[in-house]
């Protein structure tokens, strides 16, 4: 029977871990160019349409506060809803200096066309974990962002990378 070497069995680990991680990645930027495919949206902006849709009229504050998004980022991304016919911004009849967002119909076929969030998917499973495995796995994940230098980086609820008020890339042809 062949012995490894401490250090030789430390290197699986890693590269096994490292594996992990790229297969995350991949599955989260695999996820975002199938929603570009189908919708043209990034999953922060198709987030931010659920939530128009879910409310029926709402304030951008409103939205950025129940997505953990920040005003400014909301702000963008309405501008590339509206731009595109997804949704409206009207001022409040009541209150003049507020503006309510609304789902076009156009919005809402998008909705419905759209494939499953990858983190719709976490979300529901990770849920459905018993509580002490959810804690485990929140450490693991929080530990890895410090071992990646990524812990004080501010970061929204959502599965994607890059910024999340950016353009979707033109689908592939």
């Amino acid at each position: 029977m062949e012995r490894r070497s401490p250090r030789a069995m430390g290197a699986e680990i890693t590269n096994a871990a490292l594996r992990a991680i790229r297969r995350i990645l991949r599955a989260a930027d695999q996820g975002g160019r199938r929603l570009a495919a189908k919708t043209g949206l990034t999953p922060s902006q198709l987030l931010v349409l659920q939530e128009i849709d879910r409310r029926g009229e709402v304030t951008p504050g409103t939205v950025a506060s129940s997505l953990q998004f920040g005003q400014a980022t909301v702000t963008n991304i309405v501008d590339r809803l509206v731009a595109s016919g997804l949704a409206t911004r009207q001022r409040s009849e009541r209150d003049k200096r507020q503006f309510l967002l609304k789902a076009t119909p156009s919005g809402r076929a998008t909705l419905e066309a759209a494939p499953d969030l990858l983190q719709e998917r976490f979300r529901d499973r990770f849920e459905a974990l018993p509580s002490w495995e959810q804690a485990m796995v929140l450490a693991a994940l929080e530990r890895l962002g410090e071992l990646l230098g990524a812990a004080d980086i501010d970061a929204a609820p959502l599965i994607d990378a890059g910024r999340i008020d950016r353009a979707a890339p033109p689908p592939e042809g």
